[in-house]
């Protein structure tokens, strides 16, 4: 079994949240100084969607340690702004950065602020998270879950589905784990049905990875 905080919902904050706590939105709060990664493509701050505990996902590792989540993406005034990169770990159009001592090797500067989350009205946002913890089956191979039977097998996906911290991973489009590693899951998004704008493609589920020693972070979506 595997431990997951399903999201049962966003709560927008009476005011700024100054520690390095999970949530959505607003300004990073950075543990070590600020590392505002920068788009490989146009050399410009990726926008800030999350800062999410590591304890909670890699226990004792995760101790202490914070990871920042970011992807390249419009302005409200941008509709027609979009980066396909966005959804490749390598493309160089998101980041996930880990503090203290976490290895991120692409772009950044020493941003005080920067483009966060907005919502449908342009407005910036922030949200706390109604969290419920949950144990989970463990996270099976494409493989293992092929040769379930069927009943078993959907049991397995719904247990699994949904927004989340931490737990197995629902891929839909084959297990998409990038290189390196091993990885956990860190964030589990349906980014199409969340209180803010994050326009990542047409249906996408965000996987946010952290390895297991706390070191890096990866992003990846899979979309249909």
């Amino acid at each position: 079994m595997v431990r997951s905080l399903h999201i049962d919902g966003f709560s927008v904050v009476g005011k700024p949240v100054d520690t390095p706590a999970t949530k959505f939105g607003g300004q990073p709060v950075w543990r070590t100084g600020p590392q505002w990664p920068i788009s490989a493509a146009w050399d410009r701050p990726m926008r800030f969607v999350a800062q999410i505990e590591l304890g909670p996902v890699l226990g004792a590792a995760g101790e202490g340690k914070t990871a920042y989540v970011f992807v390249t993406h419009a302005d409200h005034e941008e509709a027609d702004f979009f980066d396909p990169d966005v959804i490749d770990p390598d493309g160089g159009e998101n980041a996930v950065i880990v503090q203290p001592g976490g290895a991120y090797t692409g772009p950044v500067r020493p941003l005080a602020t920067g483009p966060g989350l907005y919502g449908r009205d342009g407005s910036a946002v922030e949200f706390s998270l109604d969290l419920r913890p949950v144990d989970e089956p463990d996270p099976l191979t494409d493989a293992e879950l092929e040769a379930l039977p069927s009943a078993d097998r959907d049991g397995y996906l719904d247990r699994i589905d949904g927004d989340k911290i931490g737990g197995a991973p629902l891929f839909f489009q084959g297990d998409d784990r990038p290189d390196g590693g091993p990885w956990r899951l860190l964030l589990q998004l349906d980014a199409n049905w969340v209180p803010f704008r994050l326009t990542l493609g047409a249906s996408p589920r965000v996987f946010a990875l952290v390895s297991e020693d706390g070191a890096q972070g990866r992003l990846l979506v899979q979309d249909s």
